[in-house]
């Protein structure tokens, strides 16, 4: 049994390592490019918020210069979904086509068939998301020790949530594939559920996850050269995912603000006239783990329950 799930999981299975093997085509080679540029650009003296001018210049220079490519790594988010409702596929072929009744028939009883064929497919998924997550947490380390990793289209390819988007999708693919028995239609629908769980996560439920910080700092203030003592944003923004940034006034409150100064109809003017302050609304770097345990564990337990529930629908509403 064992060996006749793989070979009809094997076609699925090449085809999801070639997706890999085309995203390693062009991660390698510009990863090791990007590996020497910032070794050999001493860019690991920048890693915190330096404000130099010579730090400055050379990150925003070694962004521009992989500015395409990891621009491309955005799209590689779909990749999880793509993997999970293509495994998907041999389950739901044998029940639209009828061929689990042969080996029902042939003294394997329908929980062995249905906990071997479940085993192939979410160790597959499983192996897909450890190779896609490892070659993309390498490509991206220059970046992440220069920009932080926890803006989306970062966040969602480290760490550990890229294991719950790809068992999500599949299991997806399967609480529609066993209900409906329609194999393109079933893969169809589940690809658009998670397309859409994942924006909805991405847009607005990831930032609430835990109550967003704020900081508010002087930019400038007259008299004091324009580099006042308190001028720096705050360490705790080193890396961190800015929500909402805005002028106020020493208090947080958001000012409208012309060429430096308050503007004249603004309601609430600053402790100094002229002066210039900043707020920001953040999630710190140091919440990176606790986001994507948080993550997994939803994409995961969902995924785990959508199993479970097209495992007992093909074991007790089959025929």
């Amino acid at each position: 049994m064992i060996w006749v799930s793989w070979r009809q999981q094997r076609t699925e299975t090449l085809i999801a390592a070639a997706l890999l093997a085309l995203i390693a085509a062009v991660l390698v080679p510009t990863g090791i490019e990007m590996a020497h540029a910032y070794q050999h650009g001493g860019l690991s003296a920048c890693t915190d918020m330096s404000t130099s001018t010579t730090c400055a210049n050379a990150i925003q220079s070694f962004n521009s210069r992989f500015q395409s490519t990891a621009g491309l790594t955005a799209w590689f988010t779909l990749l999880p979904g793509l993997i999970g409702v293509l495994l998907a596929v041999p389950y739901v072929l044998e029940l639209e086509s009828g061929t689990f009744r042969l080996a029902w028939t042939q003294s394997i009883t329908r929980g062995r068939w249905i906990a071997t064929k479940l085993a192939a497919m979410i160790g597959v998924a499983v192996l897909a998301a450890l190779a896609m997550t490892l070659l993309i947490t390498w490509w991206r380390t220059p970046l992440v020790h220069l920009n932080g990793r926890m803006e989306n289209s970062v966040f969602d390819l480290e760490g550990t949530v890229v294991f719950g988007y790809v068992l999500f999708a599949l299991a997806l693919a399967l609480a529609a594939g066993v209900v409906w028995r329609r194999t393109v239609p079933a893969l169809i629908v589940a690809f658009i559920g998670y397309v859409a769980a994942r924006v909805f996560v991405d847009a607005w439920l990831r930032r609430r996850f835990e109550k967003p910080l704020t900081a508010t700092w002087a930019e400038f203030i007259p008299g004091a050269g324009g580099h006042p003592a308190s001028g720096a944003p705050p360490a705790a923004l080193d890396h961190a995912w800015i929500l909402r940034q805005y002028p106020s006034d020493k208090f947080g409150h958001a000012v409208d603000v012309v060429l430096g100064h308050c503007a004249p109809a603004a309601s609430r003017c600053l402790a100094h006239p002229g002066a210039v302050y900043s707020h920001v609304v953040y999630q710190p770097a140091s919440r990176f783990w606790l986001f994507q345990g948080i993550e997994t564990a939803m994409f995961g337990g969902a995924a785990l329950l959508l199993i479970a529930f097209a495992a007992w629908w093909t074991h007790q509403r089959t025929a």
